[in-house]
């Protein structure tokens, strides 16, 4: 069985002259694969015809074609299709009271369609996509299973389900007004002051929507859900812009929510979704083409399966390498050449001060900086790019920098293409930019595409591509993983980690996703203090001494899983918990 997927928005047939056409190989009498019913008409793909020879996608000279050859057993189980030659979504995740159900996969397969289908806002057609999904139909697909009770439930009023939206950064477009004026109109549980006690908002309720910071934006989300009275509550990446301790703050809260309530959540942060989540569908296919969600697993098993990369029920691999992590603090080997040095430097903005202890940067080394939001993190990345000055001290070494700011502008009018040629000039045709950045980074799939029109993991990725396809001496970058999922934050340590290596370059990375500063880093930084009024810089040192003070600050203890070596959140107060925090070995065993 074939899948045709046509991106009509890339396809321009006057550009090319039908020419995907005239190279289709005659089927059946015939009649081409690729068809254009008029001049002005859309582009169809027969699948029906279709003998997956790929012929049409290297004529294709926009990317707008993807032929996938799936299992025909897949048909008995289309759940939803987009439209024609578009997009489809393979099986349902079960959802179970009284346990944290997640869903695992790479961004473009579904899972938000999964949970809009799930809250009762999405309908799915059954691959019937001429017409409007029908109730009726989904009853009767599912009747007598699971899923059946929980969609006439859904569908009768007898159940609520509410869905926390993943994208948090839209919220100032849509409402207006302080952050308790948001609450206390969403609020039909009354359980306003227990909710904003919880996630600790007490100090940012008189704030304005349109000043508010990635992570309170994020808490808002959280907290709106919370305060609707209903029986289903759905998660839609809820870590995003928070750091690791007000993320483990938010898996307590939904797991005791899933002791009476019916949960389930799609996050990347494998070390919060290990912690939180009782079992996990895992999600393979093609992104932008089709999603398969796979029989529930165990969170430990899910998640080394997504590891490894190949799901053994299944027998599908579902990438091509392995992740690995080490199990011992690691540090590469460098040239010892200083290549930028600072002193002891303060800054002080508004009520907010920050002192910077002296440190300094070899050539190929990586350093990670961790620490809980609203401790100077992002304004000592902005000091050594020169993007703000301190009050006292200087970067004594002042070398060439690239810098990925935490918060990506979309103001470019354009196409992708246009903005890293006029970004990048004849560094775009450099052969280890296209071969070690952009390429592993999937940019030329979206080459045709306007930037202003880019998905926040499609905006991050073009945003790490541009930054170190610089000439530099040091790249900062700031949050790198911000909405990238699982796959691609992995994929994007190793693209770092690259570019540094071979080109014998530098970087210090922002990030609150552990897994992502434990695969990328050779030394740690860590910011201490008191969120939003002080904060104070210690290292760069080792990996284990880092790790130390930073688990330390916040309470949580790692252990390594025995087949994979990745890091596992202990139960708090559990033996092995105490038994590492009297040892001092928080992270590293060694």
């Amino acid at each position: 069985m074939h899948i045709a997927i046509l991106d009509r928005e890339k396809c321009h047939p006057k550009k090319c002259n039908h020419e995907c056409q005239y190279y289709c190989p005659p089927v059946r009498s015939g009649t081409p694969t690729i068809d254009f019913p008029d001049p002005d008409g859309q582009p169809v793909i027969t699948e029906s015809l279709c003998i997956g020879c790929g012929i049409c996608i290297k004529r294709c000279p926009y990317g707008a074609i993807k032929i996938i050859t799936v299992p025909d057993e897949l048909n008995k189980d289309l759940v939803h299709q987009f439209g024609l030659d578009a997009f489809r979504i393979y099986s349902l995740p079960k959802l179970s009271e009284g346990k944290v159900t997640a869903v695992l996969g790479q961004n473009g397969m579904g899972k938000t369609t999964t949970m809009n289908i799930l809250a009762g806002i999405t309908v799915p057609n059954f691959g019937n996509y001429e017409k409007p999904g029908g109730k009726e139909e989904v009853l009767e697909r599912y009747a007598g299973t699971v899923m059946g009770t929980y969609f006439k439930n859904l569908y009768d009023g007898k159940k609520k389900a509410v869905l926390k939206n993943q994208y948090v950064d839209k919220i100032p477009m849509v409402v207006k007004g302080t952050i308790s004026e948001i609450l206390r109109n969403s609020d039909v549980s009354g359980k306003f002051d227990e909710v904003v006690s919880k996630l600790a908002m007490g100090s940012s309720l008189d704030k304005d929507v349109s000043v508010c910071s990635g992570g309170e934006l994020q808490k808002l989300a959280i907290a709106t859900t919370l305060l609707k009275d209903a029986d289903i509550y759905l998660f839609d990446e809820m870590s995003s812009y928070l750091d690791i301790n007000e993320r483990i703050r938010v898996a307590n809260i939904i797991q005791d929510l899933s002791k009476t309530r019916t949960v389930m959540i799609v996050e990347h942060d494998l070390a919060i979704l290990d912690w939180l989540a009782d079992s996990v569908h895992l999600v393979y296919g093609e992104s932008g083409a089709y999603g398969v969600i796979t029989e529930t697993r165990t969170s430990n098993r899910a998640i080394n399966s997504f590891l490894s990369g190949y799901l053994r029920e299944e027998n599908v691999r579902i990438r091509p390498y392995e992740i690995k992590f080490q199990d011992r603090s690691h540090k590469r080997t460098t040239h010892n050449v200083v290549v930028s040095d600072w002193g002891s430097m303060e800054k002080t903005l508004d009520s907010f001060h920050l002192k910077i202890n002296g440190g300094s940067i070899e050539s190929t080394q990586i350093i990670g900086v961790l620490g809980k939001n609203a401790l100077g993190k992002t304004s000592f990345m902005k000091i050594l790019a020169g993007v703000m000055k301190p009050d006292s001290g200087e970067v004594e070494i002042s070398p060439k920098i690239a810098y990925k700011p935490q918060y990506i502008s979309t103001d470019f009018q354009g196409t992708v293409s246009e903005l890293l040629y006029s970004s990048l000039k004849e560094r775009v045709t450099d052969p280890f930019v296209n071969n070690e950045i952009l390429h592993p980074l999937d940019i030329p799939d979206m080459m045709e595409n306007e930037v202003e029109d880019l998905s926040g993991g499609e905006l991050q990725r073009l945003s790490i591509a541009l930054t170190l396809s610089r000439d530099a001496d040091i790249y900062l970058l700031d949050e790198p993983s911000a909405h990238l999922d699982s796959s691609y934050r992995m994929n994007a340590a190793k693209v770092i980690r690259r570019a540094m290596e071979n080109n014998r370059k530098s970087a210090i990375v922002v990030d609150h996703d552990v897994y992502f500063i434990d695969l990328i880093s050779d030394s740690l930084m860590v910011f201490t203090g008191e969120q939003g009024k002080s904060g104070e810089s210690f290292g760069p040192t080792d990996m284990k001494t880092g790790m130390n003070r930073f688990l330390k600050n916040i309470g949580i203890s790692f252990r390594r899983d025995k087949s994979t070596k990745r890091p596992r959140i202990n139960k708090p107060d559990s033996s092995l918990d105490r038994s590492q925090k009297e040892s001092g070995n928080y992270y590293y065993s060694e």
